[in-house]
């Protein structure tokens, strides 16, 4: 019984929603599809899968554990229904989770198209010093980051977007200590730092990890080495969070709740178990802690939580 974390993928981020309904809708029209849906009537509860999947996605036809760049929504039964629920979306106070974030084909015409349909923005193109990015606000008020994946002089003046081009590129979470939690996804999840962007002046960091190959040094039209990339981390680290002992993340699990978790689908499940024990981890949920055998909940060094689940492709275990 042995374990490849090279083999390992980052399957999807859970965030949970007011209304499925809105939010599949919203999600659908950035060009998702909904792949997967699972029903759990007995406990309040319903999970909504849904990912890129045109011939022209990365993960095109895929079981749904053997993809990267799921987003899954849970609904709770009864919240759409409740004029005073509301999530909380990780960038006001509790701060944890930060965004989703998109690569477009052309980002001038992909943000024209999210604004002529309705839909909010937190920040938008056109918006304060950073013109090569926007935030987009979905129906709960999470934030999902658009990024270009052509120079923005080349797409300044196209007016198509086809969003089957589209890929859900990272998941951000703000982290208090650069150095616990780069060893963490590194040793311990076995991902690889693909690239570091450095903003002193900003007074942060930003990680971007993941599994698959390397990113180049460098693209020949300056755009982002990770841009075209799928099931990405995004580690933000704002300078000098780690020297103070009472400072702490909320990880959407403790009220107010909203992000829930990232998950991590593994070669051989109970292997990779075995090696999270030897590591050492923090566990949420072992593999053999109550009813769902199928799963289990590591946390992270800030205390986010990382679902682990089978690759079906890889090998069947369960008939989800």
């Amino acid at each position: 019984m042995t374990t490849d974390p090279t083999k390992y993928k980052l399957n999807h981020s859970m965030l949970r929603v007011k209304d499925p309904k809105r939010s599949v809708e919203f999600y659908e029209f950035l060009g998702l599809k909904l792949i997967n849906q699972i029903k759990n009537p007995d406990a309040n509860f319903d999970l909504y899968f849904l990912a890129y999947d045109s011939p022209k996605a990365k993960s095109h036809g895929n079981h749904w554990t053997d993809r990267e760049g799921i987003v899954e929504l849970t609904h709770n039964y009864g919240t759409e229904n409740d004029p005073d629920y509301k999530i909380a979306n990780g960038n006001t106070d509790p701060r944890g989770f930060g965004h989703l974030a998109i690569s477009v084909d052309n980002i001038q015409a992909a943000c024209q198209r999210i604004e002529d349909a309705g839909y909010k923005f937190q920040k938008k193109l056109t918006d304060g010093k950073m013109r090569h990015i926007a935030f987009a606000l979905d129906p709960d008020g999470y934030w999902v980051e658009v990024i270009g994946q052509k120079p923005l002089e080349e797409t300044e003046s196209v007016k198509e977007t086809d969003t089957a081009t589209y890929r859900l590129n990272h998941t951000m979470i703000r982290i208090k200590d650069p150095e616990a939690s780069l060893s963490f996804y590194q040793d311990v999840m076995g991902m690889q730092l693909k690239r570091t962007s450095e903003s002193k002046n900003g007074g942060f960091n930003l990680y971007f990890l993941g599994y698959g190959p390397p990113a180049p040094e460098s693209t020949p039209n300056g755009v982002s080495t990770t841009a075209d990339r799928e099931g990405l981390l995004e580690l933000t680290w704002n300078y000098g969070t780690e020297k103070d002992p009472d400072f702490k993340y909320h990880d959407g699990n403790a009220q107010p709740q909203g992000f829930g978790h990232i998950c991590v689908a593994v070669d051989d499940l109970e292997a990779a178990c075995a090696r999270f024990e030897e590591k050492k981890v923090n566990w949420k949920k072992r593999l053999t802690d109550g009813r769902m055998k199928n799963i289990a909940f590591v946390l992270d060094p800030d205390g986010y939580w990382i679902e682990v689940v089978q690759n079906e492709k890889l090998k069947t275990r369960s008939n989800w």
